[in-house]
């Protein structure tokens, strides 16, 4: 950990022994020693080895509770996360509006609640103090961790954030929020979260592969994942805002960019233009056909085995996203079909990758993370 308190987020599945065992109870529990045998390939010595720290560590649980009372042989206490002793802290960036969140272990939300993103960056403290706050509400559990996912430009390494649409420039958000909670922070861009909550949380994924994550809202962004770890570039996330679309409806007077039209900002134009309601035709199917295209010069680039989509511009439209499917079927130029899939957070993508941040650090290395805590 650095002298900030900031660690670097991780964004993946781990796959040390520790790291194994523990997604398998959270993804499977409650399971006992000889299924998580099965599911890990590991030895029945290193599943006790792990099981007995973890347990020590106040992670995972032996629950008598739960025996079959019809079993034969000796009782085999099964194993969950502890869900009521520990938990993590959340900050969602967003242009508008900040959320905050306080989670448990295995990601499931105990609070939350949104205020207005400042413009000013002397704002920042504030949005800290109010998660310290937040945090402090829930003083019977033992706060792990913090994970901040924000727009702009992020360095991991040091958790200063760029922000040009909020005016922030060399905010030192994770140093701030680790002063304030006294634990560590972890900090990301936001896309790149919201894949990762996709890749961990709930019932995750196949991690094989490739896969394309794809977010259009205020803001557009896109993050890619491989065999279960979202890449991020050492220098920050690259950008897709520039891509050239072709809307006549949202942007007349010849080609624009993607950032230009998926905005509430540019419907709300476009509905004045042509004296119709936001939620027209007019104005969804072009939209629809403007990311559909969109996704299909990333996958005509990358080839992901999966994309996965989020965001209100995709979710807008009245028929959901088979007009933005058939957009994409129509632009790609490779063979093979390919269905786009809907994030499983529905509204709740923010909330779940603000959370994700800190639990992807427990979870990469359950161990090292909770010493360091």
């Amino acid at each position: 950990m650095s002298l900030t308190g900031v660690v670097p987020a991780a964004l993946q599945v781990g796959s040390i022994p520790a790291a194994a065992v523990l997604q398998a109870i959270r993804v499977s529990g409650p399971v006992t020693r000889d299924h998580l045998a099965a599911a890990t390939t590991l030895s029945p010595a290193t599943i006790n080895r792990q099981v007995t720290t973890l347990s020590r560590l106040g992670l995972v649980v032996e629950r008598p509770d739960l025996v079959d009372p019809g079993g034969i042989g000796r009782p085999k206490n099964p194993l969950t996360l502890d869900r009521d002793r520990l938990c993590v802290a959340g900050m969602h960036i967003g242009a508008r509006r900040t959320l905050l969140a306080i989670a448990d272990l295995g990601g499931r939300t105990l609070y939350s609640h949104a205020v207005l993103t400042p413009h000013d960056a002397a704002g920042v403290a504030d949005l800290c103090s109010q998660l310290r706050d937040l945090a402090a509400r829930f003083s019977g559990r033992r706060l792990l961790w913090a994970g901040v996912a924000s727009g702009g430009v992020v360095d991991a390494t040091t958790g200063v954030i760029d922000h040009p649409v909020l005016g922030w420039r060399r905010v030192a958000v994770g140093a701030q929020l680790a002063d304030q909670l006294g634990v560590p922070v972890s900090v990301c861009e936001h896309v790149q979260a919201m894949a990762a909550a996709e890749l961990m949380l709930t019932h995750p994924r196949e991690f094989e592969g490739t896969g394309l994550f794809f977010y259009a809202r205020e803001t557009v962004g896109m993050a890619l994942s491989i065999d279960g770890k979202v890449h991020m570039p050492l220098r920050g996330a690259g950008s897709i805002a520039h891509l050239p679309v072709d809307a006549p409806h949202l942007a007349p007077g010849g080609r624009t960019c993607l950032q230009e039209v998926v905005g509430s900002a540019a419907a709300r134009r476009a509905a004045e233009r042509f004296g119709v309601a936001e939620n027209s035709s007019l104005i969804v199917d072009e939209r629809a056909e403007v990311l559909g295209t969109a996704v299909a010069m990333l996958r005509d680039v990358i080839n992901p085995d999966a994309i996965v989509v989020a965001g209100d511009a995709f979710a807008a439209h009245p028929h959901g996203l088979a007009p933005v499917q058939a957009a994409f079927d129509s632009a790609t130029t490779i063979r093979r079909p390919l269905e786009i899939a809907p994030s499983r957070f529905g509204i709740r993508i923010q909330e779940s990758a603000a959370v994700v941040v800190a639990l992807s650090v427990i979870y990469t290395d359950p161990v090292a993370a909770t010493v360091l805590d």
